[in-house]
């Protein structure tokens, strides 16, 4: 028999609610996977979690009872929550009743390395700067994970790779690739040492992204949102390309971007 939250001033609510902050995931180690698809992954990914709150009510009929004990065979504490301390936990609009407190994965580049190495194609890299918004961050992560490339670097953060938003637009792939947190010198130097080729995209580039050679270690790197790439990547860019704009818009999303990068990437390989 599950033990039953009916407050949302119950001291287990208060503490996954803190965990909205990024101060207080920093301090902790931990973060929240809230959604069926989210915890799936998560769980075929071995990633730690430590409690998993759930509401029957607001239950899609996704096998989630299957799900819950394969979460506590795992070792996670299992509470049930009534309705209204559930929406209080939920950071969606539609929740599905299932959310978690898990430990962050600590991936470093010398575990990127090790992956690498084992693999016999060229390495297919995305390296993040700067990214503000958690929903472009996560569905980079997203494309990334479709074309299944080697790794997500994310450099200089400006948003936490663990911040709920992230989890949720990156559809948990968060839990299937490799995602490495890194200053930008140490992952341009670690990039170099492996002879990885540095893309970025530009609008002052002579040829189009579609006329560039992309088959040979790569590391696609994109920028913050409103100012592009840093002066760092982009005077040690071996591979320079543009989109081409024909409207009036003189730059697409940097997710929309990355996208568009990655699968042709996937084309050329393929």
């Amino acid at each position: 028999m599950l033990e039953t939250i009916t407050s949302t001033k119950n001291p287990k609510v208060k503490y996954a609610l803190c965990l909205r902050d990024r101060r207080d995931r920093d301090e902790s180690g931990e973060f929240l996977i809230e959604g069926y698809r989210e915890l799936y992954r998560a769980t075929h990914a071995h990633v730690a979690i430590d409690t998993l709150f759930t509401c029957e009510e607001h239950f899609l009929g996704t096998n989630e009872p299957a799900l819950i004990a394969a979460i506590q065979k795992s070792g996670a504490k299992i509470y049930s929550c009534a309705p209204q301390v559930f929406d209080k936990l939920s950071y969606r609009d539609r929740p599905d009743g299932l959310l978690a407190i898990a430990k962050q994965m600590k991936t470093a580049l010398n575990d990127l390395a090790d992956r690498l190495a084992a693999k016999k194609h060229p390495p297919l890299l995305v390296v993040a700067e700067a990214i503000e918004k958690p929903g472009n961050l996560g569905t980079i992560l997203r494309s990334s994970d479709a074309v299944a490339a080697d790794g997500v670097i994310v450099c200089d953060r400006c948003t936490d790779i663990y911040n709920p938003n992230v989890v949720r637009a990156s559809t948990g792939t968060l839990f299937t690739l490799p995602v490495i947190e890194a200053d930008g010198e140490s992952t341009l130097k670690w990039l170099q040492e492996r002879n990885i080729a540095i893309a970025a995209a530009t609008p002052h580039a002579e040829a189009e992204f579609t006329a560039v050679d992309l088959t040979g270690p790569l590391a696609i790197v994109v920028g913050t949102e409103q100012l592009g790439l840093s002066d760092l990547w982009m005077r040690h860019a071996t591979l320079k390309m543009r989109i081409p704009m024909l409207g009036v818009a003189d730059s697409l999303n940097v997710a929309t971007a990355t996208t568009l990068l990655l699968y042709e990437a996937l084309r050329q390989r393929r």
